[in-house]
């Protein structure tokens, strides 16, 4: 993907006393894309969104946004863009109007222009009907609806989005999803965070897959995933034979038709060059070991399966309970 540089890092790094939260994030964002950090929580996603936005000091490295650097122009950083953050902040006596407003004063912009940026994104984000009634009256998808909302206020040339629909069902992601991709056609370059890997497969360009502060691995998620090549088998096995599962993992790896063994808590994940060939001799290997499979799944590869390649270990994504639209 080409054209103009948005945001770029180099080197960035972020301590904590004796604790790393990153480590040497060095990555470019293009005009107009939607690129994600997809990672576990932890992983030092929202740190590197707040040292961009110039609400954290970096430890070392530097930052660009729009060509201008975090920590030597921060108010020029400040100008161009627009953040959602993970945690509301919405008083539940104001209406969605009056949050805007409110939020108007504070970037100082002239009343008729607020008025008039208020009802262009009110109706960007499918709120006129509601945006006079309080916000303790909105479903989660509303508030979520309004964060952006507020995020956009400024006019953003970039917008950074924290876990952009953590807690919300699903009908309200989907939806917060086409108002995302609405942004994009707007040419509002995106930088989001997210610990769901359908969420990444289905919005970002490109995703910087992050763990422990460091980024793993960098491209489209077709590309990460036509990378890893081959099929994945995914096999359970029954209770009486997982006593045997360590030895089976282990006799999997000898195997020269597969290409990694990734143990699970009721099987293994078996990443093969070919399934047709490979199945064949995966069943010869169980039924020799005695450990008798309850089921066997095929899939191509998967965002999941990238992950797995890319730290050694599945994401954890989190599920708060839901709040329904």
């Amino acid at each position: 993907m080409g054209g103009a540089i948005a945001i770029e890092t180099f080197g960035l790094c972020k301590t904590y006393d004796a604790a790393t939260a990153v480590d040497n994030l060095s990555f470019q964002v293009h005009s107009g894309e939607i690129f994600g950090l997809l990672g576990p929580n932890g992983a030092g996603k929202s740190t590197t969104l707040r040292m961009l936005m110039t609400l954290l000091r970096p430890s070392g490295g530097r930052a660009t946004v729009m060509g201008h650097d975090v920590v030597r122009d921060p108010e020029r950083v400040r100008a161009t863009i627009g953040y959602v953050p993970q945690e509301r902040a919405l008083d539940r006596f104001l209406t969605g109007r009056e949050h805007l407003l409110l939020l108007g004063d504070l970037y100082h912009l002239p009343k008729p222009e607020a008025r008039r940026r208020i009802d262009e994104i009110l109706t960007l984000v499918d709120l006129n009907a509601k945006a006079d009634l309080p916000a303790k009256t909105y479903s989660g998808g509303m508030k979520r609806k309004l964060d952006i909302a507020c995020g956009l206020l400024p006019n953003p040339t970039v917008l950074f989005l924290d876990e952009p629909t953590l807690g919300l069902d699903v009908p309200s992601r989907l939806r917060i999803w086409d108002y995302i991709r609405t942004l994009k056609a707007r040419g509002i370059t995106i930088l989001m965070t997210t610990n769901y890997l359908d969420e990444a497969d289905q919005l970002c360009d490109r995703i910087a897959i992050i763990d422990s502060g460091r980024i793993k691995a960098l491209g489209s998620p077709s590309e990460l995933k036509a990378g890893l090549g081959g099929d994945s088998l995914s096999l359970t096995v029954s209770p009486q034979g997982r006593p045997r599962l360590e030895q089976f993992a282990a006799a999997l790896k000898e195997l020269s038709a597969v290409r990694s063994v990734t143990t699970t808590t009721t099987g293994v994940d078996v990443r093969v060059e070919s399934s047709e060939k490979a199945l064949q001799v995966v069943l010869d290997t169980a039924n020799r070991l005695e450990c008798r499979l309850d089921s066997i799944e095929y899939h191509r590869p998967r965002l999941d399966d990238v992950f797995i390649a890319y730290t050694g270990r599945a994401i954890k994504e989190e599920f708060p309970k839901p709040e329904e639209e």
